[in-house]
């Protein structure tokens, strides 16, 4: 990695446009020296240790450089002068530091006074967490910064007399290698769907579950927003796949937006993300097809109003229709259904082997809802199926019309297996919200990444003591 560049507003022991002479008036000005750690990159060896900034001194603290910057009363309304703010004109005193992203930056207090606010932005307006440790006396940032990338910091604070001060700083981070960087792919692609659709996170490789701190940087970095906002979370599928879900549905006509801040990111040691494309869908009016396959019957609700309700069969003894709940997968006019491909051999009296028409798929291994001429006798009377739930061909035409892709399709009483949460199609509504929650990389409870939009700043980003 290359050296980056630390810009301060003022030189050690000198406000913000002001000479070496102080004030013109000749009294003393409110002041406090500020120590901004930085951890530095020092190539294959790493960081060697992480030492606490109120107690490092240069030299002796393996990956550490300290720089003293003096906040001032005239620095606490100050503009940064030079790379983090070309129009204000003039370049800023710049040092040059090999800074490796992936390390913490800390900011401390040289001498008797407390830390009131630290804001810290990247160039794209984003801003990253911290924490302000109780005595008010040192901040440290509690996500990650990105590689490659210009952070503007301001640092406000009082003197030992409670008098206001502050200074502006800049710093560039080093970038990451070209090669190698992982990425993402957002789903579904754009388009309308229903209130149960799942948006999914394909990783171009492999995050394993035993690294929990890529694992949480990576959901981090992937967020996704609505309007109107709902609570949400990630769930790690496999070790390249997660899924996000609300804790409920969708609300109808939903707006949702997927975008990646993993770029610039190191996920692993010296490992870093890659730029991905964002995406976004439209969630419709809220569909609900309810079959109760005891009562031989499906329910179907637009925005929580029944506006039909269907005689149905469903899957027989030894092929009794998985209970739970379902979102339709896609939709096939017509399809071949065979009885070998669910494990009935030919010229048995269960197969069979028919052209099926409006033909919906909630499944991946081929559980549809579809027309079925041949049962209409046993519709709404009796269960007869291999295991679909079969209807008229007319009510079946009309299903078919009426539903889209991520529409929720409910089985109970049926007697059957459950639906697999995630390896048969989208069953990941079948978790309750706190087996979700366990699913994701955090340690607490995840924060609803839905809360905010990408360029807000997290609670966190400005700062007060904490208690």
């Amino acid at each position: 990695m290359t050296g980056a560049a630390l810009a301060v507003a003022a030189a050690p022991g000198r406000a913000p446009e002001q000479d070496a002479e102080g004030p013109k008036d000749g009294s003393p000005e409110a002041s406090v020296t500020l120590l901004v750690g930085r951890a530095l990159d020092e190539g294959d060896g790493g960081i060697a240790a992480r030492c606490a900034v109120e107690g490092f001194r240069d030299g002796l603290c393996t990956g550490w450089r300290q720089q003293r910057v003096r906040a001032t009363a005239r620095g606490a309304g100050s503009v940064l002068r030079g790379p983090a703010s070309r129009e204000a004109g003039g370049p800023a005193r710049t040092v040059v530091l090999p800074t490796n992203s992936g390390g913490p930056l800390e900011i401390a207090l040289a001498e008797a006074g407390q830390l009131t606010d630290v804001t810290v932005r990247d160039g794209h307006g984003r801003y990253v967490g911290g924490e302000l440790a109780p005595r008010s006396r040192h901040w440290t940032n509690t996500e990650p910064l990105r590689a490659g990338e210009l952070y503007t910091v301001r640092v406000g604070a009082q003197d030992a007399a409670g008098t206001p001060v502050g200074v502006t700083m800049a710093f560039r981070t080093s970038p990451a290698p070209d090669e190698g960087r992982l990425t993402v792919e957002f789903g579904p692609r754009p388009g309308t769907y229903g209130a149960g659709q799942i948006v999914t996170a394909a990783l171009s490789r492999p995050v394993p579950a035993a690294d929990r701190t890529s694992r949480a940087r990576v959901e981090r970095a992937l967020q996704v927003t609505s309007e109107p906002a709902v609570e949400g979370g990630w769930h790690w599928v496999d070790d390249s796949t997660l899924h996000y879900r609300p804790r409920t549905y969708w609300p109808a006509h939903a707006e949702v937006h997927m975008t990646s801040g993993l770029d610039g990111v190191e996920v692993g040691d010296h490992d870093y993300g890659g730029p991905s494309g964002s995406a976004e869908f439209t969630i419709g009016d809220r569909i609900e097809a309810v079959t109760d396959s005891a009562a031989h019957k499906m329910t179907v609700r637009r925005n929580g109003r029944v506006i039909r309700t269907i005689p149905v069969t469903t899957g027989k003894a030894g092929f009794r229709t998985r209970t739970g709940v379902k979102v339709v997968l896609g939709k096939e006019y017509q399809v071949r259904m065979r009885g070998d491909t669910v494990g009935i051999k030919p010229g048995t009296s269960e197969f069979y082997d028919l052209p099926v028409f409006y033909a919906t798929r909630v499944t991946w291994s081929g559980e549809y809802v579809h027309a079925a001429p041949w049962s209409v006798e046993a519709q709404g009377e009796e269960n007869v199926s291999h295991g679909c739930t079969g209807m008229s061909t007319a009510d079946a035409a009309w299903f078919f019309q009426t539903v889209r892709e991520g529409d929720i399709v409910q089985v109970v009483n049926s007697g059957g297996e459950p639906m697999a949460p995630f390896d048969n199609g989208f069953g990941d509504w079948n978790l309750g919200w706190r087996a979700w929650q366990a699913g994701s990389a955090h340690t607490s409870a995840p924060v609803p990444v839905a809360a905010l939009p990408a360029t807000a700043p997290h609670a966190s980003s400005r700062l007060r003591p904490l208690t």
